[in-house]
């Protein structure tokens, strides 16, 4: 059943006693999340900005999160060609809020820095800058990146969503996408150019308190398909989503709002070929693994399963109108995550 309850006027995110006043998805963000209207303890709280930028043959990551009794600051750095890839993470105990990250997704800094790693998004009228210097990335070696990401007048993702079994649980997150990209990353001794004809980067926004175990399941991707930007958004797996899932295209600055959409992954590896299928026949595709980025920890109440795979997917989408697009080698990722914490 399609769940497509739009949120079409500004208004506060949450009520007196911290429940989410309308859930729903939106093209921008027009609820305002405000910190200190949340009903539960800090360390239950949590927020980050995740951005990921890719080209044909390389692609960077970079987040900066405090997740209430824990804070991770990471780097990834993905080569498609050999293939491989890295990604180092700093540990922030207790930082419960005192990164001070941003209200919203607009004009802003978002800052982390300490003896290894200095990282800064600053966020301007109609682009986004991302700079990194991670010392002992790798070893001894070093890595580096400055990449600006333009940001034209566009519709996004936007949604929130309760828990059914905690009116003081909720996510509310924005998704970003076909975000041309411009820049340089630097690591062992090879620069890794961005050219903003096919590169591009994406923002994935959260701020909420969720339930302690979790899965979810996400994809995304960015292109252009004749002529024009084109990026998808897809994921489903926790909270209530009774009213809005997060399921949408973008094309040329439009959103289009997609019903369920299912992953099918082989049961025996990540590498294997997947396929994806939509409840409305507007999203088919079939997705080819080139990177498996899994990280698993089990570290007493802190658990996570986690499989962001890199790879190429070719299908077929159907716009509001009916408009097809064909989808051909489009480079993108799927994750499938288990997290308790």
């Amino acid at each position: 059943m399609a769940r497509n309850h739009e949120v079409v006027s500004a208004q506060p995110l949450l009520d007196a006693q911290g429940a989410l006043i309308e859930p729903g998805w939106s093209r921008h963000q027009l609820q305002t999340y405000d910190r200190s209207k949340i009903k539960a303890p800090k360390f239950r709280i949590k927020e980050w900005d995740y951005y990921i930028v890719m080209g044909p043959e390389f692609g960077v990551a970079l987040t900066i999160s405090d997740d209430g009794y824990i804070g991770l600051q990471s780097a990834t750095l993905l080569d498609f060609t050999k293939p491989r890839e890295h990604t180092a993470t700093i540990l922030t105990p207790l930082p419960m809020g005192r990164l001070r990250l941003p209200a919203n997704s607009g004009p802003s800094e978002t800052v982390f820095q300490n003896k290894r790693v200095n990282m800064r998004f600053l966020v301007t009228p109609g682009q986004r800058r991302l700079t990194c210097e991670f010392a002992n990335f790798l070893g001894t070696k070093p890595f580096s990146a400055d990449i600006t990401l333009s940001q034209p007048e566009s519709e996004t993702m936007v949604i929130a969503t309760p828990w059914a079994g905690s009116r003081t649980a909720f996510y509310y997150n924005q998704k970003i996408n076909c975000m041309p990209a411009s820049g340089v990353a630097r690591f062992g001794g090879r620069e890794y150019v961005f050219d903003p004809d096919t590169c591009f980067g994406t923002l994935d926004w959260g701020r909420g308190v969720w339930t302690y175990d979790n899965t979810w399941k996400w994809a995304s991707g960015n292109a252009v398909i004749d002529g024009r930007p084109f990026g998808f958004n897809l994921g489903y797996g926790f909270g209530d989503t009774k009213a809005a899932t997060e399921n949408m295209l973008f094309y040329d600055g439009r959103a289009h709002k997609l019903d369920d959409v299912e992953f099918h992954i082989p049961a025996d590896s990540y590498t294997k070929p997947w396929q994806f299928s939509s409840s409305d026949g507007r999203f088919e595709a079939d997705f080819t693994p080139i990177i498996d980025r899994a990280a698993k920890i089990n570290a007493g109440v802190i658990m996570t399963d986690q499989h962001q795979v890199f790879g190429r997917m070719t299908g077929q989408a159907i716009l509001d109108d009916g408009t097809k697009l064909a989808i051909r080698d489009m480079l993108c990722f799927a994750e499938d995550v288990h997290m308790r914490y």
